[in-house]
Protein backbone atom coordinates (compact mmCIF):
# COMPACT_ATOMS: atom_id res chain seq x y z
CA UNK A 1 0.00 0.00 0.00
CA UNK A 2 2.93 2.29 0.76
CA UNK A 3 4.27 1.53 -2.71
CA UNK A 4 0.85 2.46 -4.10
CA UNK A 5 1.06 5.84 -2.39
CA UNK A 6 4.59 6.42 -3.71
CA UNK A 7 3.66 5.47 -7.28
CA UNK A 8 0.56 7.66 -7.27
CA UNK A 9 2.48 10.60 -5.82
CA UNK A 10 5.29 10.18 -8.37
CA UNK A 11 2.69 10.11 -11.16
CA UNK A 12 1.20 13.33 -9.83
CA UNK A 13 4.60 15.04 -9.87
CA UNK A 14 5.35 13.81 -13.41
CA UNK A 15 2.00 14.99 -14.78
CA UNK A 16 2.41 18.32 -13.00
CA UNK A 17 5.73 18.80 -14.80
CA UNK A 18 4.04 18.03 -18.12
CA UNK A 19 1.35 20.58 -17.36
CA UNK A 20 3.97 23.17 -16.35
CA UNK A 21 5.79 22.75 -19.68
CA UNK A 22 2.59 23.08 -21.71
CA UNK A 23 1.34 26.01 -19.65
CA UNK A 24 4.67 27.80 -20.08
CA UNK A 25 4.60 27.33 -23.85
CA UNK A 26 1.00 28.59 -23.95
CA UNK A 27 1.89 31.59 -21.81
CA UNK A 28 4.90 32.42 -23.97
CA UNK A 29 2.93 31.87 -27.22
CA UNK A 30 5.44 29.25 -28.31
CA UNK A 31 3.12 26.33 -29.07
CA UNK A 32 1.33 27.37 -32.26
CA UNK A 33 3.57 25.09 -34.37
CA UNK A 34 2.31 22.07 -32.41
CA UNK A 35 -1.34 23.09 -32.30
CA UNK A 36 -1.48 23.89 -36.01
CA UNK A 37 -0.11 20.51 -37.06
CA UNK A 38 -2.50 18.53 -34.87
CA UNK A 39 -5.51 20.63 -35.87
CA UNK A 40 -4.67 20.15 -39.55
CA UNK A 41 -4.39 16.37 -39.09
CA UNK A 42 -7.63 16.06 -37.09
CA UNK A 43 -9.82 18.48 -39.03
CA UNK A 44 -8.42 17.22 -42.33
CA UNK A 45 -10.51 14.07 -41.85
CA UNK A 46 -13.80 15.97 -41.68
CA UNK A 47 -16.91 14.22 -42.96
CA UNK A 48 -20.63 14.43 -42.08
CA UNK A 49 -20.59 11.05 -40.33
CA UNK A 50 -17.43 11.84 -38.36
CA UNK A 51 -18.86 15.21 -37.35
CA UNK A 52 -21.90 13.45 -35.88
CA UNK A 53 -19.66 11.05 -33.96
CA UNK A 54 -17.52 13.87 -32.61
CA UNK A 55 -20.58 15.88 -31.56
CA UNK A 56 -21.79 12.84 -29.62
CA UNK A 57 -18.51 12.48 -27.74
CA UNK A 58 -18.39 16.20 -27.10
CA UNK A 59 -21.92 16.01 -25.67
CA UNK A 60 -21.13 13.19 -23.22
CA UNK A 61 -18.24 15.29 -21.92
CA UNK A 62 -20.46 18.34 -21.38
CA UNK A 63 -21.93 19.54 -18.10
CA UNK A 64 -25.32 17.78 -18.12
CA UNK A 65 -24.13 14.20 -18.80
CA UNK A 66 -21.20 14.64 -16.40
CA UNK A 67 -23.49 15.89 -13.63
CA UNK A 68 -26.03 13.10 -14.24
CA UNK A 69 -23.35 10.40 -14.18
CA UNK A 70 -21.72 11.95 -11.11
CA UNK A 71 -24.99 12.06 -9.15
CA UNK A 72 -25.87 8.51 -10.21
CA UNK A 73 -22.47 7.21 -9.08
CA UNK A 74 -22.78 9.03 -5.75
CA UNK A 75 -26.24 7.55 -5.14
CA UNK A 76 -24.96 4.04 -5.86
CA UNK A 77 -21.96 4.52 -3.55
CA UNK A 78 -23.99 5.97 -0.69
CA UNK A 79 -27.39 4.24 -0.88
CA UNK A 80 -26.68 0.80 -2.32
CA UNK A 81 -23.04 0.04 -1.55
CA UNK A 82 -22.71 2.05 1.70
CA UNK A 83 -19.17 3.01 0.67
CA UNK A 84 -19.15 6.43 2.31
CA UNK A 85 -15.38 6.75 2.24
CA UNK A 86 -15.38 6.09 -1.51
CA UNK A 87 -18.25 8.56 -1.91
CA UNK A 88 -16.22 11.36 -0.33
CA UNK A 89 -13.19 10.40 -2.41
CA UNK A 90 -15.27 10.36 -5.61
CA UNK A 91 -16.90 13.72 -4.87
CA UNK A 92 -13.55 15.27 -3.97
CA UNK A 93 -11.97 14.21 -7.26
CA UNK A 94 -14.83 15.38 -9.50
CA UNK A 95 -15.68 18.64 -7.71
CA UNK A 96 -12.04 19.50 -7.09
CA UNK A 97 -11.23 19.02 -10.77
CA UNK A 98 -14.07 21.33 -11.80
CA UNK A 99 -12.93 24.06 -9.41
CA UNK A 100 -9.33 23.65 -10.54
CA UNK A 101 -10.40 24.07 -14.17
CA UNK A 102 -12.23 27.32 -13.39
CA UNK A 103 -9.20 28.66 -11.53
CA UNK A 104 -6.78 27.74 -14.33
CA UNK A 105 -9.00 29.24 -17.03
CA UNK A 106 -9.17 32.51 -15.13
CA UNK A 107 -5.41 32.45 -14.64
CA UNK A 108 -4.46 31.89 -18.29
CA UNK A 109 -7.45 33.56 -20.03
CA UNK A 110 -6.59 32.03 -23.38
CA UNK A 111 -8.99 32.78 -26.22
CA UNK A 112 -10.53 29.89 -28.12
CA UNK A 113 -9.66 29.05 -31.76
CA UNK A 114 -11.68 31.06 -34.26
CA UNK A 115 -10.90 29.23 -37.51
CA UNK A 116 -13.23 26.54 -38.89
CA UNK A 117 -15.55 25.95 -35.97
CA UNK A 118 -18.14 23.19 -36.23
CA UNK A 119 -19.67 24.06 -32.85
CA UNK A 120 -20.06 27.17 -30.75
CA UNK A 121 -18.56 27.55 -27.30
CA UNK A 122 -17.97 30.41 -24.88
CA UNK A 123 -15.44 31.04 -22.14
CA UNK A 124 -11.69 30.70 -22.02
CA UNK A 125 -9.84 27.88 -23.73
CA UNK A 126 -6.95 26.64 -21.56
CA UNK A 127 -7.15 24.07 -20.14
CA UNK A 128 -10.07 22.22 -21.71
CA UNK A 129 -12.94 21.77 -19.26
CA UNK A 130 -14.33 18.80 -21.18
CA UNK A 131 -10.94 17.06 -21.05
CA UNK A 132 -10.48 17.70 -17.35
CA UNK A 133 -14.01 16.62 -16.44
CA UNK A 134 -13.77 13.46 -18.55
CA UNK A 135 -10.36 12.47 -17.22
CA UNK A 136 -11.39 13.02 -13.60
CA UNK A 137 -14.83 11.41 -13.82
CA UNK A 138 -13.93 8.35 -15.87
CA UNK A 139 -10.56 8.09 -14.18
CA UNK A 140 -12.02 7.91 -10.67
CA UNK A 141 -14.78 5.53 -11.83
CA UNK A 142 -12.20 3.20 -13.38
CA UNK A 143 -10.10 3.34 -10.22
CA UNK A 144 -13.02 2.48 -7.92
CA UNK A 145 -14.30 -0.30 -10.19
CA UNK A 146 -10.74 -1.59 -10.69
CA UNK A 147 -10.39 -1.91 -6.89
CA UNK A 148 -13.34 -4.28 -6.72
CA UNK A 149 -12.57 -6.25 -9.90
CA UNK A 150 -10.92 -9.62 -9.35
CA UNK A 151 -9.94 -10.59 -12.89
CA UNK A 152 -7.07 -9.06 -14.83
CA UNK A 153 -9.18 -9.06 -18.00
CA UNK A 154 -11.92 -7.02 -16.31
CA UNK A 155 -9.38 -4.52 -15.01
CA UNK A 156 -7.79 -4.24 -18.43
CA UNK A 157 -11.14 -3.65 -20.12
CA UNK A 158 -12.01 -0.96 -17.58
CA UNK A 159 -8.78 0.90 -18.31
CA UNK A 160 -9.20 0.63 -22.08
CA UNK A 161 -12.82 1.80 -21.91
CA UNK A 162 -12.03 4.74 -19.62
CA UNK A 163 -9.05 5.85 -21.69
CA UNK A 164 -10.97 5.42 -24.95
CA UNK A 165 -13.89 7.60 -23.87
CA UNK A 166 -11.60 10.25 -22.40
CA UNK A 167 -9.40 10.34 -25.50
CA UNK A 168 -12.38 10.62 -27.86
CA UNK A 169 -13.86 13.48 -25.86
CA UNK A 170 -10.59 15.39 -26.13
CA UNK A 171 -10.22 14.70 -29.85
CA UNK A 172 -13.82 15.80 -30.44
CA UNK A 173 -13.06 19.23 -28.99
CA UNK A 174 -10.16 19.65 -31.42
CA UNK A 175 -12.19 18.35 -34.36
CA UNK A 176 -15.08 20.73 -33.62
CA UNK A 177 -12.66 23.66 -33.51
CA UNK A 178 -13.44 24.80 -29.96
CA UNK A 179 -10.09 23.88 -28.40
CA UNK A 180 -6.43 23.82 -29.29
CA UNK A 181 -4.64 20.45 -28.87
CA UNK A 182 -2.54 22.04 -26.13
CA UNK A 183 -5.78 22.86 -24.27
CA UNK A 184 -6.76 19.21 -24.34
CA UNK A 185 -3.35 17.83 -23.37
CA UNK A 186 -2.99 20.49 -20.69
CA UNK A 187 -6.41 19.49 -19.36
CA UNK A 188 -5.42 15.84 -19.23
CA UNK A 189 -2.18 16.67 -17.42
CA UNK A 190 -3.88 18.96 -14.88
CA UNK A 191 -6.61 16.42 -14.21
CA UNK A 192 -4.16 13.54 -13.93
CA UNK A 193 -2.16 15.55 -11.39
CA UNK A 194 -5.26 16.09 -9.26
CA UNK A 195 -6.53 12.51 -9.65
CA UNK A 196 -3.16 10.97 -8.82
CA UNK A 197 -2.80 13.17 -5.72
CA UNK A 198 -6.28 12.21 -4.56
CA UNK A 199 -5.54 8.52 -5.11
CA UNK A 200 -2.23 8.81 -3.25
CA UNK A 201 -3.81 10.27 -0.13
CA UNK A 202 -6.84 8.00 -0.39
CA UNK A 203 -4.50 5.01 -0.36
CA UNK A 204 -2.60 6.40 2.63
CA UNK A 205 -5.86 6.97 4.52
CA UNK A 206 -7.09 3.49 3.53
CA UNK A 207 -3.88 1.99 4.87
CA UNK A 208 -4.41 3.64 8.23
Amino acid sequence: MQNGFARSFALAIASLLVFAVIASLVGWHRIAWFDDRIIEAVQGRESPMLTSVMKFFSFIGSTLPVVVLTVAAMIVLYVFLKHRGELLFFAGVVIGSALLNVALKMLFRRDRPTIHRLAEETGFSFPSGHSMAAFSLYGVLVFLLWKHADKALTRGLLIVLGLGITLMIGISRIYLGVHYPSDVIGGYAASLTWLALCIAFYRRRDRR
